[in-house]
């Protein structure tokens, strides 16, 4: 058992991802924590999976989840400072940080893929639908339910993916948020303004320079050209690093010694495919994932790097401070947490429509004037020694917990009340429950009798009804006559529907009238709200009247 830290020290539970967890966040945890160490009692905690490495138990002697838990549930004298990241490697992170509210460092503003990886992940099965369901609805409200049941039927991309981030409910318990870059806290802001923002430097050691020889050596040892230009693209490889657009630009005219060097592994990408069908596959190398010692020798061997987002979930990139940290310049998007970075040691590129000949274009340049590629590097590596230094990193992370370790965590909040945003409507929602009631049409009623009945519709679901004449989704009052019981002709079957004259909220009514003449014989009565384009409301869990008369 740790001893307590004094009094005025600060203590802190470090919980992340740990090596040897494929990670960045967990290569990154190794930068930061000797630096945090100097400047508070530091007890590192190991999340359930594979152990930590020798290294790491030396170094740290993480304690299990588990122990932590029990003993703070005694003292409760440490802050936790949880690091979150948008994949599987961090669930446990999330239930620790749900359960024991603390400081969360964000490490990716979205976190929907954990959530889908988590609940309809291949290695989880399709079991948790419903727990997808009901998280994402706590999270984005109704329209979170309403994406999650339609990708039952894998019928939603990406699109939903980046525009719901899932992670309002996380945020909102914690005593604050630390992010690395000012746009990740306008976003986070602007969304939540009871949040407790602060960005903070992410820290990362100035490796030594990019030597030549170290970078030829590599080259050699790959097999990549010694004498051409090498471009570098690092980290974990899926459709939104955009590589397929790097390796369309290499067929563009005027870069025909480039080459393409890709370090990382994929998330169902085929590099050689997309190489082979743009004619350039002699000049693409795909190597997979690198241990950490190689990867400084791969950004060496580079002459420039990409580090292309779009969309982005976001995320401060740690491949890119380190390939600026040895001395290389980068390409970007021009998007996002990317707009903040200086021109001096990143190139821009705007996503969409042209981003390959966009890209093609700045290649051409760089490549081009050679003395502007070695002063955006030297500029790269000045910018991450001043700005990026693990000792501010520390110290701003410190500053941040020691101010807000002792004020409460929020309180518990009704999750869909956490949401602004307005109810769904009867164009979209699945559910309209209601009541109606009919006056006028008791019994006994006379063959022939005309009778004027009055009803009554009232919204007792969740969406908004819309008035008759909004078109599709809009409602209407349906009444059927029919002659001779339930399957005969419909007596009002060239009667107008009675269109529903406003919007109704839940909680509210409208009334209507009509006029309605007994027929001879056996009778059947029945008013249904139907929706213009779509179904009676008896299909839609609604309410419906119908009477033998």
């Amino acid at each position: 058992m740790p001893l307590s830290s004094p009094p005025n020290r600060l203590a802190l539970d470090y919980i992340s991802p740990l090596p040897p967890v494929r990670s960045g966040i967990a290569d990154y945890s190794m930068d930061l924590l000797p630096h945090l160490a100097r400047r508070a009692d530091v007890r590192v905690i190991a999340l359930p999976g594979p152990p930590p490495t020798p290294e790491v138990e030396a170094a740290w002697h993480p304690v299990p989840a588990e122990a932590a838990e029990a003993a703070e549930a005694v003292d409760g004298a440490r802050l936790p400072l949880y690091h979150m990241g948008n994949n599987r490697y961090h669930e446990g992170v999330l239930r620790l940080a749900l359960a024991r509210p603390g400081v969360v460092v964000l490490h990716d503003l979205v976190l929907h893929h954990l959530r889908l990886d988590t609940t309809l992940g291949r290695e989880r099965g399709r079991e948790d639908f419903d727990l997808y369901c009901r998280l994402l609805a706590e999270d984005e409200g109704w329209i979170g339910e309403a994406t999650a049941r339609v990708k039952r039927w894998s019928a939603y991309g990406d699109a939903p993916i980046f525009a719901l981030p899932a992670r309002r409910i996380l945020l909102r318990r914690q005593r604050g948020v630390l992010v690395h870059g000012a746009w990740a806290a306008r976003e986070l802001l602007e969304e939540d303004p009871s949040l407790r923002v602060r960005a903070v430097p992410m820290g990362i050691p100035l490796p030594p320079r990019a030597e030549a020889e170290a970078g030829r050596r590599f080259r050699v040892r790959h097999g990549l050209p010694v004498d051409a230009p090498l471009l570098g693209s690092f980290g974990f490889q899926t459709p939104i690093k955009r590589t397929g657009a790097v390796i369309e630009a290499l067929a563009a005219p005027g870069l025909e010694r480039v080459h393409l060097l890709i370090v990382g592994e994929t998330s169902g990408l085929d590099f050689e495919h997309l190489a082979r069908a743009a004619g350039v596959a002699d000049r693409v190398t795909h190597l997979g994932f690198l241990p950490f010692d190689q990867f400084g020798e791969a950004i060496a061997a580079s002459d420039l790097c990409l580090n292309l987002r779009y969309p982005t979930a976001g995320e401060t990139s740690a491949s890119l401070l380190r390939v600026l940290a040895v001395g290389r310049p980068a390409i970007v998007s021009d998007f996002a947490q990317f707009a903040d970075l200086p021109g001096a040691i990143a190139l821009k590129v705007p996503p969409g429509p042209g981003e390959a000949a966009a890209l093609a274009a700045a290649l051409r340049d760089l490549l081009a004037h050679p003395d502007r590629l070695r002063a955006m590097g030297e500029a790269a590596r000045a910018h991450v020694e001043t700005h990026h230094a693990p000792e501010a990193a520390a110290e701003a992370v410190v500053a941040a917990c020691a101010e807000w370790r002792d004020l409460p965590p929020p309180a518990e909040i009704d999750p869909r009340a956490a949401v602004n945003v307005p109810p769904p409507t009867s164009l979209t929602w699945h559910e309209l429950s209601g009541e109606l009631a009919v006056e006028g049409a008791d019994l006994p009623w006379a063959p022939g009798e005309r009778r004027r009945l009055r009803i009554r519709l009232a919204n007792r679901g969740f969406a908004r009804w819309l008035g008759g004449e909004r078109g599709p989704g809009g409602m209407a009052l349906v009444i059927k006559l029919f002659d001779g019981g339930e399957g005969g002709r419909d007596l009002l079957s060239d009667r107008h529907w009675l269109p529903l004259p406003r919007d109704l909220d839940p909680g509210e009514e409208a009334w209507f009238t009509t006029e309605i003449r007994r027929p001879p014989g056996a009778a059947r009565l029945r008013v249904e709200p139907h929706l213009f384009g779509g179904l009676g409301l008896s299909r839609l869990a609604g309410p419906w009247w119908e009477r033998d008369l």
